[in-house]
This record gives structure tokens, sequence and C-alpha cells, in this order.
């Protein structure tokens, strides 16, 4: 006979466990039990019963699994949360006795635990437990970047303090400078929320969130003693993952600081490269703006040791450089890359192959930059540099580390100004003075052979490919809109890049030319009202009155009892004749002959084609419809139910597209209108 199973000694009552029993299990405290299950990547557990697994009659919100809290008790950090309990207990015990100094000492040795050879806890066995591979690590490094570089831009309080924003910022920095040396940045985008950037680290997409450099206002409903148990964390993380990217490029972790650079706002600038190869010239380069640290650069001396090489053996035949282009040819055609075709027409068209992405990395090689001190400094000096940038100039306002900061340099080919176009006075003796410097231009002065640009033209380019056309983005003109790089573009969904006509459908079309009808009826009525406004000088006011009155009671178009007749032919008939009474008041008025011109019978011809059109499209939708209708009738009802709910989903996209079609078409409009009316 099997023996009696007890209640709650079985079964979900026994794989999990109430918060509060883990609490008493590991004799730690509730924070405590939250740093740990934070670091250790321990959540609660949803039970499918409550009531089976609840031992109580009181109903417990949060439950973990007993397994999870078993594997904690082996934790090497409870260790730690114990002594430092211990500690606040004998701090405790010398204040009650009155013994301030006995209390002091103790609070002094455990602040400085490299004096007294008490270590503090540190998480590196936490990072490699949860993360056992470099390439783990990297797919969770999204919400850290975001994290850090959030706490990075935060002002000090008693809640964050000063030591822990400065070391958020040093890590960032030191991130930022694997992104430019190894050229890993991709893509970035503004957003109201902030500046998100995506890099490709060892194949892996990484995608995080930096805020815009604003003064924060700390609230006090966050929770930041929570947020600082993730950004403690995610600090160590950081750092692993820091070492290893420096070490796989073959630099030096950690970097050389300079805190006096540091202190005048270089910020990239403040850290300084160091090879771990001795033959290795220094990376340093990509970040000394333009300077050389170390004496002449060791590729451009072997460049031109090599040409004078080449000058040197002049002296080859004509038939060795043929037979050499022959080759070189011959390598060219079979290393050819090859080309992915769709298979049938209209299948996925998949990105081709090349072979070097340089061209997109090594951007603005070639461009020297200055940027104006109302240009957001930091995120542009980051992706100039990333996308191969040397020399980059800002204002002495924005700190130290610039290229230069004479805005009359005669080497600086763009220049970055964020504010509306200024019309200042200018003196007869020449361009105003600045009352600072005489290295900085009036408000109403350029510098010729400059391209002067707006911020957005650097994210803009870099999410192309391409130097984008500078006069899109001169100072004072409308932007063009700003696109996601990060959005997967499916067939038939609205693409704003593509011309409007080019992807609304017939139905979309045939409305929009009702539109520019109706827009050119309401002119028609606009001018009518006006006419009938105006006193025409004539020798019989009476017998004039009595020819309008005629000619309005001929006249029916704005009559409410048209609505119930055929919309076929006499909407057309109606439009005509407006179109001919307003001729013959615009020649009343002028005193000319009634000009006869072909235009109503155009007119009329086109409204025919387009209600024809139109007819023709309502017939094929109820056709449609009447066949889907049919086929839905053979499916099963698990299946019929599974298309409906897709037939749902499209019509809300479909939706979402037309009505962005519509906005867009709206704008455009209102654009033409502004340019006509300027013209």
């Amino acid at each position: 006979m099997g023996k009696i199973k007890k209640k709650g000694e079985a079964g979900n009552a026994k794989n999990y466990i109430t918060r509060s029993q883990a609490v008493r299990k590991l004799q730690i405290s509730l924070p405590d039990f939250r740093k740990l299950c934070i670091w250790k990547g321990i959540f609660p557990r949803e039970p499918r019963n409550k009531k089976k697994v609840s031992k109580s009659s009181t109903p417990s919100t949060t439950f973990y699994y007993a397994k999870d809290i078993q594997y904690l008790l082996h934790e090497p950090l409870l260790q730690k949360f114990r002594d430092q309990k211990a500690l606040e207990k004998k701090i405790s015990k010398a204040l009650g006795r009155g013994d301030v100094g006995d209390a002091k000492r103790l609070e002094t040795n455990a602040a400085r635990p490299e004096k007294t050879g008490k270590p503090r806890y540190t998480l590196n066995h936490v990072i490699r437990e949860r993360y056992p591979t470099f390439v783990d690590a990297i797919r969770d490094l999204d919400d850290c970047l975001s994290m850090l570089f959030l706490f990075a831009n935060l002002p000090s309080t008693s809640t964050v303090p000063a030591k822990m924003i400065a070391r958020c910022e040093k890590l960032c920095l030191e991130f930022q400078h694997y992104l430019i040396v190894s050229q890993s940045l991709r893509k970035s985008f503004l957003s109201i929320k902030g500046i998100y950037y995506q890099a490709n680290i060892q194949g892996e997409d990484v995608l995080w969130l930096a805020p815009y450099k604003f003064n924060q206002r700390v609230v006090g409903d966050v929770d930041f003693r929570i947020m600082g148990t993730f950004v403690e964390f995610y600090m160590t993380l950081l750092g692993f993952i820091n070492f290893r990217l420096y070490t796989s490029v073959g630099l030096k972790y950690p970097p050389k600081f300079d805190e006096t650079k540091d202190d005048q706002a270089a910020e990239l600038a403040a850290f300084k490269l160091e090879s771990t190869r001795l033959n290795d010239p220094s990376p340093s380069s990509q970040i000394a703006n333009g300077e050389s640290q170390n004496g002449p650069d060791p590729k451009t001396q072997a460049a031109v040791n090599k040409l004078i090489r080449q000058m040197k053996d002049d002296d080859t035949d004509d038939a060795a450089e043929a037979g050499a282009a022959t080759e070189t040819q011959e390598e060219l055609s079979t290393d050819a890359i090859d080309k992915f075709e769709p298979v049938v027409p209209g299948g996925d068209v998949l990105p081709q192959p090349n072979y070097s992405e340089s061209d997109s990395e090594n951007l603005f090689a070639n461009c020297t930059f200055f940027l104006s001190r109302e240009a957001p400094r930091q995120p542009l000096e980051f992706i100039l540099r990333a996308f191969g940038c040397k020399r980059i100039g800002w204002d002495a306002v924005l700190g130290e580390g610039a290229f230069t900061t004479n805005e009359r340099d005669p080497s600086i080919t763009h220049q970055i100004v964020d504010r509306p176009v200024v019309q200042a006075a200018v003196e007869e003796t020449g361009d105003g003075e600045d009352n600072q410097t005489s290295q900085k231009l009036a408000p109403n002065q350029r510098m010729p052979g400059r391209v002067y640009i707006q911020p957005q033209w650097v994210w803009d380019s870099i999410n192309d490919g391409e130097l984008k056309r500078p006069d899109q983005y001169a100072p004072g003109a409308q932007l063009p809109p700003h696109l996601s790089p990060f959005v997967q573009q499916t067939q038939g969904a609205y693409d704003p890049t593509i011309p409007l006509e080019d992807q609304q459908p017939e139905d979309e079309a045939l409305e929009d030319s009702d539109g520019e009808v109706d827009d050119d009826d309401l002119a028609v009525k606009r001018i009518e009202d006006g006419a009938e406004g105006m006193d025409i000088a004539s020798d019989d006011d009476e017998d004039d009155g009595e020819e309008e009155d005629g000619d309005n009671e001929s006249f029916g178009g704005f009559s409410e009892e048209d609505d119930d007749d055929d919309k076929n032919d006499e909407v057309d008939d109606e439009e005509d004749a407006e179109m001919q009474y307003q001729r013959e008041l615009e020649a009343e008025l002028t005193g000319k002959p009634v000009k006869r011109t072909a235009a109503s019978t155009t007119t009329s011809t086109s409204n025919k084609a387009k209600a024809e059109a139109r007819k023709k499209l309502a017939q094929q939708a109820r056709e449609e419809a009447e066949e889907l209708e049919r086929q839905k009738g053979m499916l099963s009802k698990k299946k019929r139910k599974l298309f409906e709910q897709m037939q749902y989903t499209n019509n809300k996209k479909s939706t979402e597209d037309k009505a962005l079609r519509a906005k867009r078409r709206k704008l455009e409009k209102e654009k033409a209108k502004a340019g006509k009316g300027v013209v």
C-alpha cells in the first residue's frame, strides 16, 4: 500500500516559494534580496493555480521557484551581506552605549577596505556565470548601454552619487572610442526620446538609446534604488566587454585618462589610446583631431617609400605592364561576387553582397568640419569620427580637443549650423566685428568655398551611405523628412521615399483628381460671389437686373433638388454650365466677347471618363468581394476564423497607410499652393 501524500509536500506547493519565505530562508533583508535577484537574473513566477501553491489563507502575490532560491543559498554574496549586517549592528550598539568614537572607527574602517584589508563585494563571478560566452554578453548589451548613457547625463543627488555618474560617463566614452577605432557604427536616428545608435559588433547588431545633452530634472516618483542596482551590474558588465573589445583590436585597457582635459569638457579627447604591439602605430591618431602626436604616420611614410621605389623602376617594358593588366582583369573576372536574383517574378529582393564597406565607413574622411556653438557637439563629434573624419573644429566655448577654434580657417570644408538665417546690418567699412575675437564670422557672413549644412545632413548621409545634396540641408531651408533606418519596408505598405503617384491605388487617384476639381469649383464660387456684389454701369439697370434674374433662373447648379437625381450625366452638365456661367461673368465685367474654347468639351469628356473608371472599379470590387465570400464558404470554421483575423489585420494596416497617403497628399497640395503664391 502506497504512502499517503500530505498536503503541501509535493506538486506545485513544493515547486514554488513565496517571497517572505525566501527572505527568511536566505536570512537577508528585503533590499538585499532584491539586489541578489537582479544580479543573478532570478525573477518572480506566476503559478497556474495560486490556491494550490499558497499554504496560507491569505493570497500571496509573489512566488519564486524553490530551485532558484536553493541556488541562491550557495552565493558568495550572501556572506558579504551578512557581514554588512553584522557591522551595522556593531555600530548601532556602539551608539547605544554612547561610544561615538568606536562607532566612527567602525564606519571609517568599513569605508576604507583597501586600508583595513577587508575587500568589498565584486560582481565579477556573477558576470562569468550569466554570460558564459562573449556573444551572450554582446546580445545583452542593448539595455546596458541605454541605462549607462542615461545615468551619465543625470545630475548628482543623494540617490545618484557623483562617482556613479562619472564612472558611467567614462565607460560610455571608452565604448565610443572602440566604435571609432573599429568603425563599427552603422546607423543613427534622431527621435523625441533621444538619439538611437546601431553598431555591428562581431556580427551582432546592438541598438541603444542615448538622451540629449540637456539639463535633467530628477523627479521623486522614480525608484533610483532599483535602477542603481541595475547600473551597478551594468557597469561591471560593460567593463568586461570594453576590456575584451580593446584587446581584440590590439589596444591597452584601460586607456590613459587626462583629468585636466576632462575638466575642460574634452570628453573623447581626454583619452589617449595605446597599442599593445610595439611595432604598431599608436591608434591615438583616430582622436588626435588631425594633429601628429608621435611624429610622421608610418602608413604615410610607407606609401612615400613605395612611390620612390616605383619612380626608380620606371624602366620596365610595356609588355610586362600589359601582361600585368591582363592578369589583373582575369583576377577581377574570376573573383567577381555572385548576385542574388529572384527566382520568380515578384519574389523577395535580397541585398547584394559587396567586396567591402570601406566607402561608407570612411564617408567623411576627406572632409574638415566646423561645429557652430549652437550645434550638438557630442553626438556630431562621435558620428563624424566613427565614419572616418579626422579634423573637427568647434567654438572654444564648447570645450577642449578641437582641431581648430578659428572659424575663418581656410581648410574647413563643411560647417554645421543650427540657427535661422539672420539678416544683420553690415557697416560700410566691412563686415561687423565680433566683440570676443576676430576669428569669428559675422552672423550674415559666409566663407567662400565652404558648405553650410544643418545637423540632419550628417544623420541622413550615414543612414543612406552617401553624402546627401547640401542644398536640401542649407541653413533656413525646409528639411526633408528624417526617416528611421530601422524600419523594414514591406511590399504594399506606405513608403515615404517613393512618389505618391507610384503607390496610391486607382480609387485614391480618382479621389485626388476630384479633390482638385472641387478646389477649382470653390475658386469659381468665390469669383462669382464677388461679381454679384459689384454694380455694372448700364443704360437700364432694371433690364440688367431682369436679365441677371433670368440667368440665375436658368442655372440650377446650386439647388438642393439635384442631390436626388442621377449622378452620371447631370453632375457633369452642372459643372459645364457653371464654367460657362463663369466665363460669361468675366466677359461682362471686362466688356469683351465670350471666348468659345474647347475647355467645356474637354472637361465633360474627362468627367465622363472618370465616372466610367469609377464604375469599373466599383464593379471589380463587388466581384472580388463575392468571389472572396464564395472561397470563405469552402473553408472550415477554424480556418475561416483565422482568415478573418488576417483580413482584419490587413485592413487595419491598409487604413493606416491610406491615412498616411492622405496626409502626404494634403501637405503636397499646401506646398504647391504656397509655391504658386510666392511666384
